[in-house]
C-alpha cells in the first residue's frame, strides 16, 4: 500500500506521566506480612498517558510536539529523554513544586502485582501558563490531540477547542470524567464503551446504542464521535451515517495503551489527509497491533502500512434514520 506522506504537525496536549516498570520474580512470601515478595532484576521507564500518545505519532513518521505539565525533576527528565530520542519536542510547563507524574508497576514474569502512583494536583498558575504557551504554539501546528487523563492539565479545555476552531484546526479528543460539555465544539471524540456509558445512560439494544450516539454528538456539537468497543470492535457516527468496523486482534496479551495508539493513528491520517472513516479503519487494525504487546507500547508504521496491506475494502458509511419511530426502523439501523 503506498501512502504519500505530508509534512503536517501535530500538537498533543495532556496529561503526561512517567510508566516505571520494576521487573523480576517472586520465589517467596515475606515474612514480615502475608504478601509475595518480588526480586527486582530489571528496571525500565516508558512514556505514559499524552507521552505515549506523542510516541505513537512519532513512530509513525508525524511531526509531533507534546505541550503538558511536568516537574523540574528525575521523572521529568527521564521522560524528556524517551520523548526526544523518538523525535518529540516536549513544551514542559514546570514548577519546582509540581512532581512529574509517575506511575510504578511491579510486574513477575509479565503479571502485574501492584501499581503506585505518584501525583498531584496543579498548582496555581500553571494552566494559564500552559494556556499562553499553547496559542503560540497553534499557528505552527496543523492539527491539535488533545489526551485526558483526569490529572488536570486539561480541566480547563473549552479554551483550547475555541481558540482551535478560530484558526480553523481539527481537534481530536479522548475524553475522562462526566463533564464532557467541557469537549463541546471538537472535531472528533473518542471514548471507550465504559465512558460513553456513564455519560449516555445504558440501553436495551443497539438501535438504543445508536440514538444515544446520535443525540450526544448533536448536542455537543462535535462532527465525529468514536466509541472504541475492546473486542467488539469500534463505531464511528457524524451527521451523515455510521460506520461499526470488527476488532482485527491476533491475541490479546495487554491493552495498556491501546486507547492512546487508536488516538494517535486517528490524527496521523486524519493531518494525511483521510476522512474520519477511513482513518478509524487505520485505527482499528492499529488497535489489533497493539494489544499485542506488553506494557504502554507504540505501532511502527511499517508494522501498520503491512496490516492495512492485509484489510479487505472499506465499508460504506450505512445511512443514519431521520426518526426512529417503530420497532422495525429500530431493528434496521442496529449496529452491526
Amino acid at each position: 500500500m503506498a501512502v504519500v506522506e505530508k509534512s503536517q504537525p501535530i500538537l498533543v496536549v495532556g496529561d503526561a506521566m512517567l510508566d516505571r516498570y520494576w521487573d523480576g520474580s517472586v520465589d517467596r512470601i515475606s515474612p514480615e506480612a502475608p504478601v509475595p515478595v518480588l526480586r527486582v532484576t530489571r528496571r525500565y521507564d516508558r512514556a505514559g498517558g499524552a507521552a505515549n500518545v506523542a510516541l505513537n505519532l512519532a513512530a509513525l513518521g508525524a511531526q509531533v510536539t507534546l505541550l503538558t505539565l511536568a516537574g523540574r525533576d528525575e521523572a521529568g527528565d527521564a521522560l524528556e529523554r524517551i520523548l526526544s530520542e523518538a523525535g518529540v519536542r516536549l513544551e514542559r510547563v514546570a514548577d519546582p513544586a509540581y512532581p512529574t507524574i509517575q506511575k510504578i508497576r511491579c510486574v513477575a514474569r509479565q503479571h502485574q502485582m501492584l501499581r503506585a502512583d505518584f501525583e498531584s494536583e496543579p498548582l496555581p498558575g500553571m494552566l494559564e501558563t500552559l494556556a499562553k504557551r499553547y496559542v503560540a504554539l497553534l499557528n505552527r501546528h496543523d492539527l491539535v490531540v488533545l489526551s485526558d487523563y483526569a490529572k488536570g492539565a486539561l480541566s480547563r479545555c473549552e479554551y483550547l477547542i475555541d481558540a482551535a476552531r478560530k484558526e480553523s484546526r481539527p481537534v481530536l479528543v479522548d475524553p475522562k470524567g462526566l463533564d464532557w460539555a467541557r469537549y463541546a465544539g471538537a472535531t472528533l471524540v473518542k471514548p471507550n464503551l465504559g465512558e460513553f456509558k456513564a455519560v449516555a445512560g445504558p440501553w436495551a439494544d443497539d438501535a438504543a446504542f445508536q440514538r444515544q450516539a446520535v443525540a450526544l454528538r448533536k448536542r455537543l456539537g462535535w462532527t465525529y464521535l468514536l466509541v472504541t468497543q475492546g473486542e467488539a470492535g469500534m463505531t464511528m457516527f457524524n451527521g451523515r451515517g455510521m460506520v461499526h468496523e470488527p476488532a482485527r486482534v491476533r491475541e490479546v496479551f495487554d491493552v495498556s495503551g491501546a486507547g492512546d495508539t487508536v488516538l494517535a493513528t486517528l490524527a496521523w491520517r486524519m493531518a494525511q489527509g483521510d476522512d474520519a472513516f477511513e482513518a478509524m479503519r487505520w485505527a482499528n487494525r492499529a488497535a489489533g497491533i497493539v494489544v499485542g504487546k506488553f506494557g504502554t507500547s507504540t505501532v511502527s508504521r511499517e508494522e501498520l502500512l503491512a496490516a492495512m496491506r492485509e484489510a479487505g475494502p472499506a465499508p460504506a458509511p450505512t445511512p443514519l434514520p431521520k426518526r426512529a419511530g417503530t420497532a422495525r426502523e429500530r431493528n434496521e439501523s442496529c449496529v452491526s
